[in-house]
């Protein structure tokens, strides 16, 4: 009998300090009118000193370990994703891994597909357990944006979208007639891949940092709104549609979808393109903001917590992100 993956828990962390668009008044010519129309966002998640990307990423994995009664030793696995980490190397899966107290060494592989991260790593974790190399694996989005966001009028356009949180999921492998993760689609384009960066410090500058680093607005996230907007509803549709084509489904099998949580009106177009209702989906945009790779998994978990997720259900994931990348996962929960 073919092996598969199904998923045993999740886990979430966010930190305790609430942003609300309120706040972001106080900081720079906004509104809470113009935020919440323009993205459905009312507040996010700060870190307040001394919280980190491995520390929230420990906090969300202890909470899957937990609910799913396994301990660190469990996991044969680590698949971590940030886009901007503890430190600049190594990356933080091994910092993970140290944090949760492994007594044995397991391997710790670092992504970087940004919005679309949790996607890619599921695919790669299924893709792993699918070949036999690994029975169970641990995959952890963490995101710290608000201590490289531009806080003024001048960076308004991106900084009222992000949020810090972590987002954590344990699969392993089953037999077919389990619940599993039945298909997965990927994609990327890099002719777009400026429209959304942050491109300094870069290697390629010499010297990588000088007196001029802190004045240079390449620093901060870069976004061409009007493109990204565009390209992540087109993409999203697209990869949704060929996902249930390869499938022989129609988008009414579905029970659930978990979009990636960046702007309420793309997940609204999304949605409607396809003809998905709205009561198939949870958000938590309007509370946390973008959290990238660990919108996703939290998005799931609240919304397997909040029973409208239950076992057996179908269900698809879908992301589109910096690069571009692009991707969704179709699963029986």
């Amino acid at each position: 009998m073919a092996t598969r993956t199904r998923i045993v828990s999740t886990g979430m962390y966010v930190p305790s300090r609430v942003v609300t668009n309120r706040d972001l008044e106080e900081l720079m010519d906004t509104s809470d009118e113009w935020i919440q129309q323009r993205s459905g966002i009312k507040e996010r998640r700060w870190v307040s000193p001394g919280e980190t990307t491995r520390g929230m990423a420990a906090s969300a994995s202890r909470q899957a370990l937990e609910r799913g009664k396994l301990k660190a030793d469990d996991i044969d696995m680590i698949i971590f994703g940030a886009l901007i980490t503890d430190y600049i190397f190594p990356g933080t899966g091994v910092l993970l891994q140290r944090e949760l107290g492994f007594s044995k060494p397991v391997p710790a592989l670092d992504i970087r597909n940004q919005c679309s991260g949790f996607v890619y790593a599921l695919s790669v974790a299924d893709a792993w357990i699918r070949s036999g190399q690994y029975k169970r694996i641990l995959i952890v989005g963490s995101e710290i944006h608000s201590t490289s966001l531009d806080l003024t009028t001048r960076g308004r356009d991106v900084s009222v979208l992000f949020g810090d949180g972590a987002g954590a999921m344990i699969v392993e492998a089953c037999d077919e007639k389990t619940p599993h993760i039945l298909d997965s689609c990927l994609h990327s384009e890099g002719k777009f891949a400026d429209a959304l960066t942050v491109i300094k410090p870069s290697a390629n500058d010499f010297p990588r940092l000088s007196e001029n680093t802190k004045f240079d607005t390449s620093i901060y996230p870069h976004m061409e709104g009007k493109l990204v907007f565009k390209n992540a509803v087109t993409r999203m549709c697209e990869v949704m549609t060929e996902l249930l084509d390869r499938n022989h489904l129609r988008a009414s099998d579905l029970n659930f979808v978990v979009a990636h949580q960046a702007n309420m009106r793309i997940n609204q177009m999304v949605l409607g393109e396809l003809g998905i209702p709205f009561e198939k989906t949870h958000h938590t945009l309007d509370r946390y903001g973008n959290t990238t790779m660990a919108t996703i998994p939290i998005t799931f978990d609240e919304a397997v917590q909040l029973g409208k997720i239950k076992r057996g259900d179908l269900v698809a994931f879908v992301a589109f992100g910096a690069g571009f990348t692009w991707g969704a996962n179709l699963l029986r929960y």
